[in-house]
Formats: C-alpha cells, structure tokens, sequence
C-alpha cells in the first residue's frame, strides 16, 4: 500500500530563536513521506534565511514570502496551497516526538476519507528554555455542542485529510477564533474526530503565545474571562458561530442543526436564554466554566 503523502504547514514570524529545533524535530520523523512548506508571515530577523539553509540540504522544504496577514489567514494559505493526502499544521517554536506523524496517519487511514476526519494527540508544556512546566490534560472529552464554545485540540497537534482541507479552501471563513478551531468545527460537525492520548509534542510556552494553555487552572481562569469578557471574545465565539451555520448548515446532521439554531440566535429572547442556561448537557468541559457561560447566556451577553 503506498504511503499517504502528509504536508506540514508552517506558518513562520520572527521565529528565529526557536526554529531550528522545530525544523530538526520534523525532518525526524519516523514517517518520511513528508512535504514541508513554510510560508513567512513578513518576518524582520534571520527566520528566512535560515530556512533558505534547510532548502539547500533537503529537496521537500518550500518557503513561501509572504507580507504580514495574521497566523490565522497565513495558515489558510498555505492550505490553499499545499497538494497532499493530509495535512499538520506546525508552530514555529515547538519540538515534535518523532512519532507524531506516523500515529496520525495510522489514526486517518481508519476512518471514511469521504468524510472532513482529524487526528489529534496531546502535548505537554515547556517554558523558552524547553523546562517542562506541565502535563496535558488526560481523557479529553469532546462533541459538536462543546465544540461552538471551546477548543480542546491544537493547532500544533492536528492532522486533517483532503476532505477537510478542501471544506475549507472552498469556503474560507470570514471571521473565526483562530484557524484550528475553525478546522475541529467542520471535522466534529460533520466528520470524525480521532484522539490519541499519547504526547506527540513539545509545547513551547511563550509569552506572546495566543492562549494560556499550559500556565495552571487559575491563570487560565483569568484568562478566559478577561478575553471573553472584557476583549470582545464572547462576540468573536458568536459571530464565529454565526459564519460557520451561514457555511454549513446543510451539511450538518438535524440534531447539530438544532443545537447551533439555539445557540447561534442572535436576538436576545428570555425564553431562550433560560433554555440555554439550562441545557441538560455540558457545554464547558470544565465545570465552573460551564457555569459562567449559562449566566452569560441568562445576562444576554452571548
């Protein structure tokens, strides 16, 4: 049987510092039937040419320049771009176990490839200097309903099939949250979902990084609510909401179309609020984050 060819994209930024133990962890993959491509999201430092040395040694690394669009649309690119049977999304500044492609191929290969499919593993946490901070967490739970208000994969970890990637580059989203959980919406939405719990990466811990996964349960309390509440987050998860029903709707299967008609309405009744509140499953995984979306939804906010 031949080998599903898998294209890891790359979306670079000043990643300097870091990107050569990246770049190393990924040419040692167990799984070699690999295509690297990097697109530069307008970096200012030595990013470039160094991955202009790694084109010079190996013949299936592509750089793409690029002017400054954001990670998010930059990852969206090279989606468009990339011609494989699967794809990984990969962080500038991470180190990856040398199995990690190999078990996600093994995990797609099982499911209907007519269907949008994701594999996933879990990562720990490490500071700048690669000192582990924390374990990831173990027995994640996940479903459609979860899914509008959370993401419990990451980008760094993910594996899709063509299905899924085409989904997306024929209808590019207007506006979501970031673009892994746009890729988990569509594939736990409409296709299959495939855990492993096995650690498959080394997750870099950056001040800049873009959520505070990793940093403890208080922290990351705080975190939420600052960014749901007071950085328009809360709205941004709406209207994410609102463009992925806009997109797919008809795909979906009739009870997901009944769970985002609920909760995607966008006219504040009393009546509604109520029945989200107190919707009989969980929404959050967590319990008291659970609990402060229903009082989100009964204040109106969401």
């Amino acid at each position: 049987m031949e080998e599903k060819k898998v294209a890891i994209l790359m979306s670079t930024y000043n990643g300097a510092k870091f990107i050569k133990e990246q770049m190393d962890s990924i040419l040692c993959q167990t799984y070699k039937n690999i295509e690297v491509i990097v697109r530069d999201d307008g970096s200012t430092d030595d990013t470039v040419s160094m991955i202009e040395d790694y084109q010079k040694k190996y013949d299936n690394i592509h750089l793409i320049k690029g002017k400054n669009i954001g990670f998010i649309k930059s990852f969206f690119t090279l989606l468009k771009i990339a011609k494989a049977d699967y794809y990984a999304y990969a962080d500038q500044d991470d180190i990856w176990l040398e199995n990690k492609i190999a078990l996600a191929v093994h995990a797609l290969n099982q499911l209907d490839n007519n269907k949008p499919n994701m594999a996933f593993g879990n990562s720990d946490y490490y500071n700048e200097n690669m000192e582990l901070l924390g374990y990831g967490e173990t027995n994640r739970k996940f479903s459609f309903r979860n899914a509008l208000f959370e993401c419990v994969t990451q980008g760094m970890t993910m594996t899709i099939n063509q299905k899924t990637r085409d989904l997306i580059v024929e209808n590019p989203p207007k506006t979501c949250f970031f673009h892994d959980w746009w890729t988990y919406l569509i594939c736990i939405g409409m296709g299959n979902v495939a855990y492993d719990n096995v650690t498959t990466v080394k997750y870099r811990r950056m001040k800049t990084n873009a959520t505070s996964e990793g940093q403890g349960y208080i922290k990351l309390l705080l975190w939420r609510v600052k960014n749901l509440l007071c950085n328009h987050g809360i709205k941004d998860i709406k209207k994410q909401m609102i463009n992925f029903k806009t997109i797919y709707y008809e795909k979906l299967s009739p009870e997901n179309q009944k769970i985002i008609d609920l909760f995607s309405n966008e006219t504040y009744h009393f009546s509604t609020a109520v029945q989200k509140a107190c919707y009989p499953k969980k929404l959050r995984r967590r319990t008291i984050d659970d609990l402060m979306l229903r009082v989100i939804f009964l204040i109106g906010i969401l």
